[in-house]
């Protein structure tokens, strides 16, 4: 059932799998990083470019997803991904390595989340056994295309976030009964509110995150504290306060169970400033923690609401201001 971008899953797809990589930073410095499923000692994979890296972290994640299930590429119906380089080119290289039939997505940060609706909606309507939902990121190849040169050194205020090096993979199925089911679901509405600063992108995406934790709980008639989990992309640190002020303000209780994925990931090391972005730090933490506590039961019910910033580099150098969106997706334990 869908209304106005809100959507209901009668089959109840489940996430059967998931894989996560992750640069050698995130493996020293991120308190998930016990979760994640493969680190790496060089931030270029021992690869020529970090692009290459990129493409390479996803197609770990892709293989390791399957092989939990038994499965090799030829067994999936559709590769589900995206991420922030220009024209998504890792995406692209890793879809030619699998050979898998591909779909590149774009919501920016909000990858992760709009990749698992799109493959939920394909295995809803019968049309895949298994789709792989997910995005990544990769510090030094995102970084000089939207913020400053690596190399300049620049001082960053204290809004700004650190992209991660990771990528995230979940593999769709038809319902498996022990493993999260993808319930519910909220397409987001672009939502520009004039802001300019790459260097505070938290504050940029806090509207439209809270805009559709809104229009999620109003939409399914659901409450703050039916949830035991509502999770957040990556707002940071700044955005992840505005986002929970702005929900607040329309008269949703802001309970213990308020996270955000890019305020943890680096935990409280002031190094990274508002703490984590880019298309894989959600990624990431969703198909680890999230999806393991789910499988081990200690969640029951988890909106996971991923946030992106819509700018390229062109739109940003041309001045203009940054529209955000944000998708949620509802999962329960059977």
């Amino acid at each position: 059932m869908v209304k106005r971008g809100v959507l209901t899953f009668r089959t109840s797809p489940s996430l059967a799998a998931t894989g996560v990589t992750a640069g050698p930073l995130e493996m020293k410095k991120s308190p998930f990083a016990d979760r994640f499923d493969k680190g790496y000692d060089d931030e270029r994979c021992g690869l020529k470019t970090n692009e290459h890296a990129h493409a390479k972290m996803m197609e770990d994640a892709s293989m390791i997803a399957l092989s939990k299930l038994d499965l090799i590429p030829t067994d999936v119906d559709f590769l589900l991904t995206g991420d922030l380089v220009n024209q998504m080119t890792p995406s692209s290289f890793c879809a030619t390595t699998l050979g898998i039939p591909y779909l590149g997505l774009f919501s920016a940060c909000a990858t992760s989340v709009s990749s698992i609706i799109t493959a939920a909606v394909l295995t809803e309507m019968g049309m895949s056994n298994c789709a792989l939902a997910g995005s990544s990121s990769h510090h030094n190849a995102i970084e000089r295309q939207f913020r400053y040169p690596i190399e300049y050194g620049v001082q960053k205020a204290e809004t700004a976030q650190w992209t991660a090096t990771v990528a995230g993979v979940a593999a769709i199925t038809p319902q498996k009964a022990g493993y999260p089911s993808v319930e519910k679901a909220t397409i987001g509405c672009a939502i520009d509110l004039g802001m300019t600063d790459p260097l505070n992108m938290g504050a940029a995406m806090a509207p439209a995150a809270s805009n559709t934790l809104v229009r999620h709980l109003q939409g399914h008639d659901m409450k703050a504290a039916d949830y035991d989990l509502i999770m957040t992309g990556d707002l940071g640190k700044t955005g992840f306060e505005l986002y929970k002020t702005l929900a607040g303000n329309h008269s949703i209780e802001i309970t213990p169970n308020f996270r955000d994925a890019g305020s943890e990931f680096y935990g409280n090391d002031s190094s990274f400033l508002a703490g984590a972005s880019g298309s894989g730090c959600s990624a990431a933490v969703y198909f680890s923690e999230v999806h393991e506590n789910m499988m081990k039961g200690k969640l029951k019910r988890v909106l996971l609401i991923a946030t992106g910033a819509l700018l390229s580099p062109l739109s940003y150098q041309q001045g203009d201001t940054i529209p955000c969106i944000a998708h949620a997706v509802e999962l329960t334990m059977k």
